[in-house]
């Protein structure tokens, strides 16, 4: 194949490095065929990665540039993403499922990205403190250091992207490590780093291990300042554990089990049923942890909605990220699949209601598809309502009234993300103010350009691709001017 998908090497301090480790096979999961081998580091490669970002930072140009000179390096990469989104897609396609109507999101936005984390690596100044004293303050932000980048299969380019970008901005060096499914995605923008920017060698290192020593090096080696990890819950909890020993400073961005309220006021048309279903179920295959995958509905609305979904959701055309009419891939593997096949029949077994879905596509033998889910009757309670199943489910609740909706969307362990919709936009704006999550959507209008995470086990920190977003790879110091 032509473009970024390629047998790469892992790219440790400026070069391509033969792996110790052997290779592992990276597997199309809607043909179930090997689309590469990828490199598998072994745990002392990862060690001179790490090396590699100690000497860059402590000793390399990168912390001692300017926020300018950072900044042209920044949009250097920006361009070369723009200028390779074709390849960038074409991959994704391959590699995590990645459909047309998903390629804005997952792919043509990074390159956006890179530019505007150029734009504010130029805002980084000290700032004057007025306050009591004989003198000024002087609040300055300097890099941590070394960043260890951990993300996941579902987003991985725009993820590698925006934490690098952030990460760099600030004046860090990193070590990226892409999950083993979506090793490609980390590599091939190494290659783009290597091949069209002046980022100085060691300043970016990409490593892709499959052993899990060699992942954990990344959480407990004294050489890393901070780690910034996006996944799941269970290993974020992992990985603050790892971290806790040597303090390292810490972004986590975590599950979801989102709830979606619909008022009775609302007036629910077939375009807020369709962003409904895409934001609830069917974006990327539902692996996606901002997705609200508890739709709350009040008696009143209940049959209606349901009806009107169940009609949606089975429009819906599953089939090969490269056919361009295809409206939902496959979910990432075998494994996976399985997982969300198990959460539906259990759902069913506990006493819901399955509305639509619940299996394998007709006609879809190969690939690990799995169709659109609806099911009703779901208990606050149960498994199906508690635990992110990371596929095409969507558990539709009952509630009585505000306080009853609240209370069920609050009931969870996590807290990414929420909607409201309702006719009434103050009495809509005053629920989304009750539900405890990072971010809440009124009637469609998702937060902008903010602070991005959770409460609850949804993580720590915040992501951002705002000035905060540079602040979270940053510490503060505070110097006593005199008059």
């Amino acid at each position: 194949m032509a473009g970024l998908i390629d047998n790469y090497q892992l790219y440790i301090d400026g070069g391509w490095v033969e792996p110790e480790g052997g290779r592992y096979d990276d597997i199309d999961p809607a043909t179930e065929q090997t689309v590469a081998t990828a490199p598998d580091a072994s745990v002392a490669q990862v060690g001179e990665a790490i090396a590699a970002a100690r000497r860059a930072f402590d000793s390399g140009p990168w912390a001692k540039m300017g926020p300018d000179e950072r900044a042209g390096c920044l949009n250097q990469l920006g361009d070369a993403l723009m200028k390779h989104a074709d390849e960038f897609f074409a991959l994704s396609q391959v590699e995590w499922g990645c459909v047309a109507n998903e390629r804005q999101m997952q792919i043509d936005g990074a390159g956006y990205m890179s530019m505007h984390a150029a734009q504010l690596a130029t805002k980084l100044t000290d700032e004057p403190v007025t306050g009591i004293g004989a003198g000024t303050t002087v609040l300055r932000r300097e890099p941590l250091g070394v960043v260890s980048i951990l993300t996941p299969w579902n987003f991985p380019h725009c993820l590698n992207v925006m934490k690098v970008n952030n990460a760099l901005a600030a004046g860090n060096t990193v070590v990226l490590k892409p999950s083993p499914l979506t090793p490609l995605a980390g590599l091939a923008l190494a290659r783009i780093i290597d091949e069209h920017t002046d980022i100085p060698p060691g300043v970016v290192n990409v490593v892709t291990p499959s052993g899990l020593e060699a992942a954990k090096l990344l959480t407990t080696d004294p050489r890393i300042d901070m780690i910034s990890f996006t996944g799941s819950s269970a290993v974020g909890c992992e990985v603050m554990r790892a971290a806790g020993d040597a303090m390292k400073r810490l972004l986590l961005e975590c599950g979801g089990k989102s709830a979606s309220i619909v008022l009775d006021d609302t007036q629910v048309t077939d375009d807020i049923l369709r962003q409904m279903l895409f934001d609830s179920c069917s974006l990327h295959a539902g692996q996606a942890c901002i997705l609200h995958s508890r739709l709350l509905l009040p008696e009143a609305l209940h049959d209606d909605v349901v009806d009107r979904l169940v009609a949606l959701a089975r429009d819906v055309k599953v089939g090969d990220p490269k056919d361009p009419a295809a409206q939902m891939g496959p979910l990432i593997s075998a494994a996976q699949r399985e997982r969300v096949q198990a959460h539906v029949d259990g759902a069913v077994d506990a006493g819901a209601k399955l509305m639509t879905g619940g299996g394998r596509p007709a006609g879809l033998d190969v690939g690990f598809y799995f169709e659109p889910t609806i099911l009703t009757d779901v208990d606050p309670d149960s498994t199906i309502a508690q635990e992110e199943v990371f596929g095409p489910v969507l558990s539709v609740l009952r509630y009585r009234d505000d306080d009853d909706a609240v209370a069920i969307a609050n009931n969870s362990r996590y807290g990414l993300s929420g909607a409201v919709w309702g006719g009434d936009v103050d009495r809509a704006v005053g629920v989304a103010r009750r539900i405890r999550t990072g971010q809440v959507a009124v009637n469609g209008v998702g937060p902008g350009d903010a602070p991005f995470g959770g409460f609850k086990l949804s993580g720590f920190g915040r992501e951002s691709g705002g000035i905060s977003g540079l602040h979270q790879y940053m510490e503060v110091k505070a110097i006593g001017v005199p008059a």
